[in-house]
């Protein structure tokens, strides 16, 4: 078993150093140069180049030689948006949190939770603070709902069962059909709503924002006073959904 942990280690290994070859180079480069930049025999990195070619990330072209893959890109991007997704988001926020004079924030999901990465603090005396680096289940938050509905009916299920839907307020949604019911809504509108579910007395309106390859990178949401939260806001809570998507490259 160890000597299979190696070999598949070693594999790796080979393949990283193949495609770090190819990245020095401007353009394509033959079997040959790239079996010497990384060290192997050619034999052994022609079976790797060739399953790096099925999965992608190495091309082939009409010569036979190669260069990067297209998926490359696609992953390098998903990786550049989760960077800049808080240079970009801060404009945003700032012109969000203007209109309507209450606390803006930026959240990101990991794994089963929200974490709320930045924020733009409201004007008003008295308003709704997040702490930056916070944490709350997906199913308490507006933006949470609305990442879980993006992963598909059967992920719902497996929340609901991993996690049992805890609840914080009288108001959180701690039965599977409330939480379907809800996150089925909020895929209809565009937007979802926290009515005191992850704490009393405080109302949210989230949208997911999007990156260049169509993936849902972050989340935006007003959270206010929930005498306060006034559903004139969701128009502007969703033009500020595009706008973000639109400077990470969505077009959708």
């Amino acid at each position: 078993m160890k000597n299979d942990n190696h070999s598949s280690i070693q594999v790796i290994d080979r393949a990283v150093g193949l495609l770090q070859a190819l990245a020095q180079n401007d353009d394509s480069a033959s079997l040959k140069i790239l079996a010497a930049d990384s060290g192997l025999h050619a034999s052994t990195a022609f079976r790797i180049l060739g399953a790096l070619t099925v999965h992608g990330l190495v091309d082939k072209d009409t010569q036979g030689n190669y260069r990067l893959g297209t998926r490359l890109l696609t992953w390098g991007e998903r990786v550049r948006s989760r960077m800049d997704v808080r240079v970009e988001a801060r404009p945003v926020m700032e012109w969000l949190r203007d209109q309507v004079q209450e606390t803006v924030n930026l959240t990101v999901r990991e794994h089963d939770e929200v974490v709320y990465v930045d924020r733009a603090i409201g004007r008003r005396a008295i308003r709704v603070e997040q702490v930056v680096g916070s944490r709350a289940p997906l199913h308490v938050t507006a933006v949470g709902k609305l990442m879980l509905g993006r992963l598909g009916a059967a992920a719902w299920s497996a929340y609901a069962q991993r996690t049992g839907l805890p609840r914080f307020t009288d108001n959180t949604l701690s039965s599977p059909a409330a939480l379907v019911q809800e996150i089925e809504q909020g895929l209809r509108d565009g937007y979802a709503l926290d009515n005191e579910e992850a704490e009393l007395g405080v109302g949210c309106i989230g949208v997911l924002i999007h990156d260049a390859s169509g993936s849902v990178v972050a989340g935006l949401s007003i959270s206010a006073p929930i005498e306060r939260r006034d559903p004139a806001w969701i128009p502007l809570v969703q033009e500020a959904g595009r706008r973000l998507s639109a400077r990470l490259g969505y077009h959708g």
